[in-house]
């Protein structure tokens, strides 16, 4: 017999449910309320927030599932719109059973497509906590001189001979704490898959950024954005640190607009946490955003009964 596929083998974490004829992973754990739920950045999958869901689990309900098209859930054509992924989570979350409202998790990518859930279900959103979130504003910053690029690129030029081999000693590191069958598995799927987060974002600028701008305001919700402001090493493969420097310098910015653009919105910023590894750089930083934005959204609720 031959090797069984990764879509007909079981997910290592979460089952499948069936929704809209496509198999889906969602992972539940822990019990309460609001429910917390992770939506992985591009290329990222649930079991990526594995350390994060674990932790939140010890105070609230938490959820991690594999958008379609990466991880264990059924491939799809991508890239897709935000409304499509939201509208794709809503249904997800209603097979599973998990109630509403949510505190969405959105990194980077899966940081539009939290916003996009949001304005589009805001009375199903309880809060909104996001890890250096896909922007708008990212079309004002100027790309990296020609020279800059060129150099990079003449560097990377001997990671291309072999590209599984270059990614894997990253993701390791990226990984290193979670338990080792989980991780070398999510190893082999990342080295595997590298061209997912190309896929997933091709369409970021200016079509799902463009989507979230002209997609109506945020609900009255509590909003945490982080931003990571040390260097990030799966950047470091096409960006100077000076480039790389200039951009935090910039999204800091953003993301102080983005926060004041509620009423209970707050910039945090995060030393010693790159853009794509924020999550395993600065576990506490993570936790404790999510702790406060379920504190504050559970307040606001008993309030409202209150009324």
């Amino acid at each position: 017999m031959g090797k069984q596929s990764r879509i007909d083998s079981p997910p290592f974490i979460g089952v499948r449910f069936n929704v809209a004829g496509r198999r889906l992973v969602l992972d539940r754990a822990g019990k309460g309320g609001p429910a917390v739920v992770f939506l992985p950045g591009a290329g990222l999958i649930g079991a990526d927030f594995l350390n994060i869901h674990q932790a939140v689990s010890a105070f609230t309900t938490s959820v991690l599932y594999d958008r379609g098209g990466t991880g264990w859930s059924d491939p799809i054509a991508l890239p897709r719109t935000a409304a499509e992924a939201a509208d794709e989570l809503r249904a997800l979350l209603a097979v599973a059973g998990v109630a509403p409202p949510y505190v969405l998790v959105g990194h980077s990518l899966g940081g539009a497509y939290a916003r996009r859930f949001a304005q589009r279900f805001p009375a199903e959103t309880a809060g909104l906590v996001l890890l250096d979130p896909a922007d708008e504003r990212y079309s004002e910053i100027p790309p990296q001189s020609a020279w800059a690029q060129v150099r990079q690129i003449l560097k990377l030029i001997p990671a291309l001979a072999n590209i599984k081999a270059f990614y894997r000693p990253m993701f390791a590191r990226m990984l290193a704490t979670w338990p080792e069958p989980v991780r070398d598995r999510l190893v082999d799927y990342h080295v595997t898959n590298w061209r997912r987060s190309l896929d997933e974002a091709r369409n970021l600028q200016p079509q799902v950024l463009n989507e979230v701008r002209d997609g109506g305001a945020l609900p009255d919700a509590p909003m945490i954005v982080l931003t990571a402001t040390g260097l990030d090493p799966f950047m470091a493969v096409m960006s100077t640190p000076a480039y790389q420097l200039d951009l935090i310098a910039r999204k800091t910015g953003f993301y102080d607009a983005l926060a004041a653009s509620v009423p209970r919105g707050e910039n945090r910023l995060t030393p010693n946490a790159g853009h794509s590894t924020l999550h395993t750089d600065r576990p506490d930083a993570v936790v404790q955003a999510i702790a406060d934005a379920v504190a504050m959204a559970a307040q606001a609720r008993a309030v409202s009964l209150a009324v």
